[in-house]
């Protein structure tokens, strides 16, 4: 490299870093009968690897479609999502699925449980569906359940569990694969207020060990609090976007 290819190299600064998550351009609109819904009209947002960001707005504003198309879960009708680094916009169910299992958690309000199988298999069940090694599996499953509190009761099956306990082994279950990003769509909404502040300590705590990127979809201030930055949405648009400190 010669004094010039250096001195521009210097001016342009260090390489910039792909956010973990991209969104540019968003929309999302169904068809009924009569007219045209249009539940996401354009969104653009970055967050950045390792971050913690709360989604916010009322009901009806776009939260939780908007965590499922970043899931994967749902495809938009246009604009584009990168999630570390992958277009996922455009990428047939087979793909998306491979890039979910290897990319993303996701905690949901109801748990999700399989009722037939226990604590740990539930916890176990990401490693086993992308073919990761059993006993491998089983010593991360076992320490993941002992980080939430529930090692002693790994044999237990959810219908003999609290829901605050449900959370946590779905919470477990999420980081199981340690995925890049973890999605959470109203996580505490089923639970009491003690418990809901437990499952949220406990996922702060998990995604700072795991170094997670974490989306949280919320309505609730005192939830949205304990982020790094808030997104705002209303009408199927961004409002706001603040940081919490």
């Amino acid at each position: 490299m010669n004094l010039t290819q250096c001195h521009n190299r210097e001016l342009q600064g260090p390489p910039t870093q792909t956010p973990a998550i991209r969104v540019s351009a968003l929309t999302k609109s169904i068809q009924t009968a009569t007219h045209r819904v249009d539940i996401l009209r354009g969104i653009d947002f970055d967050i950045e690897h390792g971050e913690f960001v709360a989604i916010m707005g009322p009901s009806g504003s776009g939260k939780s479609t908007l965590l499922g198309l970043l899931a994967g879960l749902d495809t938009p009708t246009s604009g584009k999502i990168i999630l570390d680094g992958e277009d996922i916009t455009g990428l047939d169910e087979d793909r998306m699925a491979l890039l979910r299992g290897r990319k993303v958690g996701f905690v949901f309000q109801s748990y999700h449980l399989l009722p037939t199988l226990t604590a740990e298999e539930n916890v176990l069940l990401p490693h086993e569906l992308t073919g990761g090694n059993g006993s491998q599996g089983r010593k991360r499953a076992r320490e993941l359940l002992e980080s939430v509190g529930l090692l002693e009761r790994r044999d237990h099956y959810p219908v003999q569990l609290s829901g605050g306990e449900q959370q946590r082994v779905a919470l477990a279950r999420a980081f199981m694969v340690r995925p890049p990003i973890l999605l959470a769509d109203e996580p505490t909404g089923n639970l009491d207020s003690q418990n809901g502040q437990h499952v949220l300590e406990l996922m702060i705590a998990l995604n700072r060990r795991e170094g997670t990127t974490m989306v949280l979809v919320t309505h609730d201030p005192a939830l949205s609090s304990r982020a790094r930055r808030r997104i705002t949405l209303r009408d199927g648009l961004v409002v706001s976007e603040d940081s919490t400190g």
